[in-house]
């Protein structure tokens, strides 16, 4: 799992195993084992860390019966902040449930050598908001991230460097821009790539739980790097969107 941090592999497994519905899933220990985590104290102050941020909710239990209400302890649903926030390191999954409103966000930033620590913080920081890089020191994304920019550089040095601007398109082919800004076709490449990798797991014979932990991992190697482009930008037909399908059917299959 190209994931290290605790508290990203918890929302991104709620997220993959519910999609956009946010419906509630229960973190059982097939769940742990594909995500490389184990139900210890650590795990469990990071949950209880995400329900006080309110990133996470608790499913209401079942009191039918004492086996389900045991069932449905370990059962949680991200919730919309915490939605949003792992849209800031998966930018793909926003436009699963968001329209996009049309307006581009432009960063510039100028940060001198002498300070280059933090602007490779900076970078590390905004990695996974769909930036695109358009011009020398600028920055082009559809996602909306100004206020989250702000958050993030606010009373900070690095604050002083910083130009962040929303604007409409005008004039111009958007299709060359797109190929330049985040290089589409070789996207596109990569996710043919994982199609043929997935068909390759689901061949072999090995436990279904393995074969879904080594799917999930390829999945998220790509999904660490698509810029989650709207719709309106790729078209519905947009090979990221089948990818998404293919795997939501994977995992039915593997579970069932």
């Amino acid at each position: 799992m190209l994931i290290k941090e605790r508290r990203t592999k918890i929302l991104l497994s709620l997220f993959l195993f519910s999609g956009p519905e946010l419906a509630p899933v229960n973190l059982s220990e097939n769940i742990a084992k594909i995500f490389d985590f184990s139900f210890n104290q650590k795990t469990k102050g990071t949950i209880s860390g995400l329900l006080k941020e309110g990133l996470i909710e608790k499913s209401e239990t079942n009191t039918e019966t004492k086996l389900n209400e045991q069932n449905d302890q370990k059962k949680y649903r991200l919730t919309e902040a915490g939605f949003y926030s792992l849209c800031l390191e998966f930018p793909f999954f926003r436009y699963l449930r968001d329209k996009w409103d049309g307006k581009w966000r432009i960063i510039s930033y100028e940060i001198p050598e002498s300070r280059r620590e933090i602007r490779d913080r900076l970078r590390r920081e905004m990695q996974g908001w769909g930036l695109g890089p358009w011009h020398r020191s600028f920055w082009l994304t559809p996602h909306p991230i100004i206020n989250d920019l702000k958050n993030l550089v606010s009373q900070k040095e690095t604050e002083k460097y910083i130009q962040a601007f929303e604007s409409d398109h005008v004039f111009g082919d958007r299709i060359n821009l797109i190929e330049k800004v985040w290089q589409k076709s070789i996207l596109d490449k990569k996710y043919r790539e994982l199609f043929k990798k997935w068909h390759d797991l689901l061949s072999q014979n090995e436990d279904k739980i393995v074969k879904l932990t080594k799917i999930v991992g390829e999945y998220v190697g790509i999904l660490k790097v698509d810029p989650g482009l709207p719709k309106e930008l790729v078209g519905d037909s947009w090979i990221a969107f089948e990818a998404f399908s293919i795997f939501k059917e994977i995992r039915g299959i593997l579970l069932s």
